[in-house]
C-alpha cells in the first residue's frame, strides 16, 4: 500500500529513510560472487540475477551444487540469506527460485520440468499477473495442466500477443538467453510526496529534483535520449503520462527540466498529485545491442542438476 495510507492507518508508523547507496554496495558484493563462478551474469535488480552455469569457472558439474556454494559464500560475506531456483531455462528458474523463499533453493531438472509446470497454479506462472490470474480463472483456466489444454488459437483469442508466451511458457519453452549486460530502453526517476500537491508551481521543484536524480544516471550509462516523458500520479492513484519526442538527442539536465516543464502545463491538473517522475528514452544506445548469439540447447541440457 501506499505510504500515505499505511500512515492513516497506523499514525505511529515510523518511516526510514531508505540507503541505497549501501543496498546498491552490497549488490555488487553479491555480483562479485556470481563472476566467480560464471561471467554469463544477468542482473535484474539489486537482488536477483539470472546465471548461465552451462560452463562455469569452477568446473563443477552440478548446478545444484552451485548454487549452494554461491547462497553459503553470500551469507557469509554480507550476512544475508538468498534463494535460487534451477532449471533448464530463465522461466522455469525463476518459478523455482520463488519457492521455497525466503532462504532456500530448488531444482527443476529436464524430465520434471513439463510435471511441475503442470501442478502449478497459473498465478505463479511469471508474466502472469493479478489482472491476467483473474481472466484465466474466470475462463477455467487454474492450473498449469489447464492452461496446457488450451489451443494457441484459443489463448491468442483471449490474450492477444501474449497467449504465444503462455502457449510456450507452459511447455516450458523459453530460448530468451542469459544477456550478460542488458542495454536500457529508458532511463528515469521519480519521487513521491509526504503531502499531495495541488499547484504547478509547486510541482515545477519537484521536476527540478527528480531531474537532478536521473541526470546522475543519464552521465553514469553516458546515454542521451529524444523522448521525454512526464509521470503523474494523481491522490485518487490514477496515473497519466505525458511525452513528447524531439528531432534531436539530450542529455542536459536543464534541458530535460524545460520540456519535463512543458508537459506539465500541456494541460491543467485533475486531482491533487502525489508522485511526479521523469523518463528519457528513445536512447543513442539501442543501435549498439548486439544480436544475442544463438546457443545449443542440447548442450545446455547436458549438464546434470
Amino acid at each position: 500500500m501506499s505510504g500515505i495510507i499505511a500512515q492513516r492507518n497506523c499514525p505511529q508508523l515510523v518511516f526510514v529513510k531508505p540507503r541505497f547507496d549501501r543496498y546498491k554496495e552490497v549488490s555488487m558484493q553479491i555480483r562479485e560472487i556470481f563472476h566467480e563462478y560464471t561471467d554469463l551474469v544477468e542482473p535484474l535488480s539489486l537482488d536477483e540475477a539470472y546465471l548461465d552455469v552451462t560452463q562455469n569457472k569452477k568446473q563443477l558439474f552440478s548446478a545444484t551444487k552451485m548454487a549452494e556454494e554461491i547462497r553459503a559464500k553470500i551469507l557469509e560475506r554480507t550476512g544475508l540469506t538468498a534463494s535460487a531456483g534451477i532449471s533448464i531455462n530463465k522461466f522455469v528458474a525463476k518459478i523455482a527460485s520463488d519457492y521455497h523463499k525466503p532462504n532456500g533453493q530448488k531444482t527443476v531438472p529436464p524430465e520434471e520440468v513439463i510435471p511441475f509446470l503442470e501442478a502449478l497454479d497459473v498465478r505463479k506462472y511469471h508474466g502472469i499477473g493479478k489482472v491476467t490470474t483473474k481472466k484465466m480463472y474466470a475462463l477455467g483456466i487454474y492450473t498449469g495442466k489447464e492452461l496446457k489444454e488450451k489451443s494457441l488459437d484459443f489463448l491468442a483469442a483471449n490474450f492477444g500477443k501474449s497467449g504465444a508466451y503462455y502457449y510456450n511458457a507452459v511447455r516450458g519453452i523459453h530460448t530468451s538467453p542469459v544477456k550478460p549486460t542488458r542495454i536500457p530502453k529508458s532511463m528515469g526517476a521519480e519521487r513521491t510526496f509526504s503531502e499531495n500537491l495541488t499547484s504547478e508551481l509547486f510541482l515545477e521543484e519537484k521536476i527540478k529534483a527528480v531531474a537532478t536524480e536521473l541526470d546522475k544516471r543519464i552521465k553514469r550509462h553516458k546515454a542521451s535520449g529524444k523522448t521525454i516523458t512526464l509521470k503523474i500520479k494523481y491522490s485518487d492513484f490514477t496515473i497519466q503520462t505525458r511525452s513528447k519526442t524531439l528531432p534531436f538527442f539530450i542529455s542536459d539536465k536543464s534541458m530535460i527540466v524545460e520540456h519535463a516543464k512543458e508537459l506539465l502545463y500541456q494541460e491543467r491538473l485533475k486531482n491533487s498529485v502525489r508522485l511526479i517522475g521523469v523518463t528519457i528514452s528513445n536512447l543513442n544506445n539501442e543501435k549498439k545491442a548486439a544480436p544475442p548469439k544463438e546457443k545449443n540447447l542440447e548442450v545446455q541440457l547436458q549438464l546434470p542438476f
